[in-house]
């Protein structure tokens, strides 16, 4: 099984080794063109990942999906459960495209040099979600009562989604990570280059207004990390699954967020939708030593819940204020 788990560590750094030290290696203005033939490829590569799943579960390659030489996991449900897991994060990022673009526009960060931010902030955020998933998975094995304990944690952020404005969770002038990053560092309110450190005239060395970006996208990912990560556990307990969903969903995250930052807030249904599927899976979770929800329903609700959302965004749009 470490086999899996170092393969796939491999893949990973190797794509994001490509990604910034070839195709990104000079920085430039990613264009919505751009960013949907890198959307599409992550999606790609994702779904071909899936592909992979399937055949190593049902395989049972070095004995993956067996406990004691049982099949414990088959390769459909396997397959279903990391597709359910991809949708969910991938769903739940949309509100952390938002939160990107108000980070950027509140520091007046550049276009030019938003792709490096983001490529470290989700390089951060590869080894927090890591850690979290490890943590997770320990905690349910050993206590299975914390299954409750996540469950009505989706519910609970599922309400505060409901009844919480966007613009209230992330007051950036009341952010408390931002308060102590301009106690803590020296600050300069210019850009050098694409350099998060930079060493003044004075011989000073102060942090620019990229590193600012980069810890606010860290701190503001470890929060919606708290939200997905039940998600996904409340649709699979295989460590494996949940890990590789979850980073295949978040590797695609830049491209997506400038394919679509200045469009996510025409889907005005979306939040809706991410409401819903938050309130399925802590559901499902709360039931799940009680009643079984087959994989194929999970994933149906998911995909239907956001399909929905997105369909009634376009098919009604918000009134112009006249």
């Amino acid at each position: 099984m470490i086999v899996f788990w170092i393969g796939f560590l491999v893949l990973v750094f190797g794509f994001l080794a490509l990604d910034l030290g070839v195709f990104h290696r000079k920085d430039h203005v990613i264009g919505t063109k751009e960013a949907l033939r890198w959307t599409g490829f992550w999606i790609g590569i994702s779904l071909l990942f899936g592909v992979f799943i399937y055949f190593a579960y049902d395989q049972h390659w070095l004995g993956i999906g067996l406990k004691d030489g049982v099949t414990q996991t088959s390769g459909l449900k396997a397959a279903m459960d990391y597709l359910a897991g991809y949708v969910v994060e991938k769903s739940l990022s949309l509100d952390n495209i938002f939160v990107m673009a108000v980070i950027f526009q509140y520091l007046k960060i550049p276009r030019l040099y938003q792709h490096r931010v983001l490529f470290w902030g989700i390089l951060g955020a590869l080894v927090m979600r890591g850690s979290f998933i490890f943590a997770g998975a320990a905690l349910l094995n050993h206590f299975s009562w914390m299954i409750y304990v996540f469950g009505a944690f989706l519910i609970f952020t599922a309400l505060k989604m409901q009844f919480m404005d966007s613009e209230e969770q992330i007051d950036l002038n009341k952010n408390l990570v931002l308060k102590f990053a301009k106690k803590v560092f020296p600050l300069t309110h210019d850009f050098y280059g694409h350099r998060f450190f930079a060493v003044l005239e004075s011989g000073a060395r102060a942090a620019t207004p990229l590193f600012l970006a980069l810890i606010l996208i860290e701190s503001t990912d470890l929060i919606f990390a708290m939200d997905s990560l039940p998600a996904i556990f409340a649709i699979t307990l295989d460590p494996f699954l949940v890990f590789t969903s979850n980073i295949m969903a978040i590797l695609g995250l830049r491209s997506l967020y400038f394919a679509l930052a200045a469009l996510i807030g025409h889907f005005r249904f979306l939040k809706k939708s991410l409401i819903i599927v938050l309130l399925f899976v802590g559901v499902k979770m709360i039931l799940s030593h009680h009643i079984h929800i087959p994989a194929w329903l999970s994933l149906g609700v998911i995909f239907l819940s956001i399909a929905l959302g997105i369909l009634f965004s376009i098919l009604i749009p918000a009134k112009k204020e006249n």
